[in-house]
Order: structure tokens, then C-alpha cells, then sequence
């Protein structure tokens, strides 16, 4: 494995290291460290852990990482994040609750579990069926649940046309407010939103906070 670095945020470039030579303590401490220097969780996703994994994807994509690396890198991650989940959770809840999904054939799902915490932040309760389910199972799902909103993610570009089955599938039920966003969307496709009533791209944690205080208002 070759050694990478980011120079413009050193924070992001030892944690990136750590990850894809799969050194979960290292990581963890790294994580704990910056948030106990007062670092916000917010930030800790958006600019560490959401950075770091998709220049993951991109060493990847490029052959200068193995899959097995890539793997150890998102497995070290949510096992970070699932130590920080208590203390992220919101004490004071607010009767809200979102399904969140990633969709069908996405085996990517740490964007998503970010996203989840964020609204667990605000105190929303949240639903996440694991990454990979068949949309109409989706849909199944959100009927059961009956949700204040849905999250949808895709990571890969080539699967937009999946996120719009699942829209397509959403919309013939009912007028549910739906959220779209992931790595797939730095290759374009924002346009999407647009053709789907009621549904709106969220870029970044930041644009994520701001619209879920918009609901909460």
C-alpha cells in the first residue's frame, strides 16, 4: 500500500492512513481526540470521515488501493461510528421519524448511517434497513413505517436510474417528502430532484442540518 497525504488538512490525512491500513484503535483514538479538542461531530463526518472515504473510493477506482482495503477502511469507519453513536443520540426527542435507504444493488452505506445520526442529533427517530434493498421492499417498508420523510442515497452514478425506480415507486403512493444525496452526485444528476415532486438533493451535512430545522420550525 502506498502512503497518501493531504497536506491542506492533516486531520483527514492521518485518518485516511489509519483506515486503509485498518488500524481501528489508532482511528478511534484519532476520532476521540479531535472531538474532545471540541471538533464537532458535523465536522468530524463532513470534512475527516466523508472526505477520507471518498478519496478511499478514488484510490480505489484508480487500482492504488485493493478492495480489501477498501473494505477494512469502511468497516474501521463504521465501527467508529457506531462507538460515538451514544453520545451523538438526542435526549429530547421530537416525535419525527425518517426511513432512510440506500438503493437497490448499493453495498455503500456509511453516507447514509452519517445522515442518521444527524437526524438522531435532532431527535428524530430513524429506520435504516441495511444497504441493498429491492425497492419494492423500500416501499413496503415506508408503508409500514409511515414516516415524516424519506432519505434516499446512491454512490454510484451508473445507479441514478435505480434512485428514480424507487421515486417513481414512492410517488405513485403518495406526496412523502423525500431527500436524495451521496458520492454518485459529484458526477452530476441533480437534476433528478427537480422531476420528482416534493423531493430535494442535499449536498453536505451542513445543508442537511439547515433543512431539518426548516422541518422541525
Amino acid at each position: 500500500m502506498q502512503a497518501f497525504s493531504d497536506k491542506t488538512n492533516p486531520d483527514h490525512s492521518r485518518y485516511l492512513k489509519l483506515i486503509l491500513e485498518g488500524d481501528r484503535m489508532a482511528a478511534s483514538g484519532h476520532i476521540k481526540d479531535l472531538a474532545a479538542q471540541g471538533v464537532s461531530i458535523q465536522n468530524i463526518y463532513e470534512h475527516i470521515i466523508k472526505t477520507a472515504l471518498y478519496r478511499v473510493g478514488e484510490l480505489w477506482e484508480s487500482n492504488q488501493v485493493t478492495v480489501a482495503e477498501e473494505h477494512i477502511a469502511t468497516s474501521v469507519t463504521e465501527s467508529i461510528m457506531n462507538e460515538l453513536f451514544y453520545d451523538i443520540v438526542s435526549r429530547q426527542r421530537q416525535a419525527r421519524k425518517v426511513v432512510l435507504g440506500c438503493v437497490e444493488t448499493e453495498f455503500h452505506q456509511v453516507g447514509v448511517k452519517m445522515v442518521a445520526d444527524i437526524f438522531e442529533m435532532k431527535g428524530w427517530d430513524t429506520y435504516f434497513p441495511g444497504s441493498n434493498v429491492p425497492a419494492n421492499e423500500m416501499i413496503r417498508y415506508i408503508d409500514k413505517q409511515s414516516p415524516d420523510l424519506v432519505a434516499l442515497s446512491v454512490s454510484i452514478y451508473s445507479h441514478i436510474p435505480l434512485l428514480e425506480k424507487t421515486l417513481r415507486l414512492i410517488r405513485q403512493k403518495s406526496d412523502l417528502p423525500v431527500i436524495i444525496g451521496g458520492q454518485a452526485f459529484r458526477h452530476g444528476g441533480q437534476e433528478v430532484a427537480e422531476r420528482y415532486p416534493n423531493t430535494r438533493y442535499i449536498a453536505n451535512l451542513k445543508e442537511l442540518e439547515d433543512y431539518i430545522d426548516q422541518q422541525q420550525s
